[in-house]
């Protein structure tokens, strides 16, 4: 069992540190590594992300917009008439959510598709094309509150 003081790097893992401004002797005196003159040179060196030597910067040259809260937006679930023409009857949230077609939340109807059947439809929202296909195959399009 070993101790702790015992605990060492394993041999070649680790290496000495390299001092560089330390006299041209040591193979990085002089500029250190740090070129000839400029910006770059000089101490408070590195620069900041973005920092366009003086000029204003592009995030602040172009103008700002708006700001949409993800949180709060009403998100609907898209069901075409494709998919209803696979049901029969009346159609509502809980039977789509029964027939796999949507998973929660709210529905929203559009006109992808063709309609034959009659429909008693019911749903949260409809397209202004769907509506107008569902009452012309016979059924009713009911918007839910």
């Amino acid at each position: 069992m070993s101790l702790l003081a015992e605990l060492r790097p394993k041999k070649g893992s680790t290496h000495k540190k390299h001092r560089v401004g330390r006299g041209n002797a040591s193979g990085s005196g002089g500029t250190a590594g740090k070129g000839h003159k400029g910006q770059k040179a000089r101490k408070g060196a590195p620069i900041p992300r973005g920092f366009e030597g003086g000029q204003t910067p592009m995030a602040r040259r172009l103008p700002k917009f708006g700001f949409t809260n993800a949180m709060f937006k009403t998100k609907y679930e898209i069901v075409n008439l494709s998919d209803l023409e696979k049901l029969d009857g009346e159609v509502s949230p809980d039977v789509l959510r029964k027939a796999g077609v949507v998973n929660k939340g709210l529905v929203k109807i559009l006109a992808n598709g063709k309609l034959t059947k009659k429909l008693n439809v019911k749903a949260h929202k409809f397209s202004g094309s769907a509506k107008s296909a569902i009452e012309a195959a016979g059924g009713t399009a009911e918007v839910i509150k």
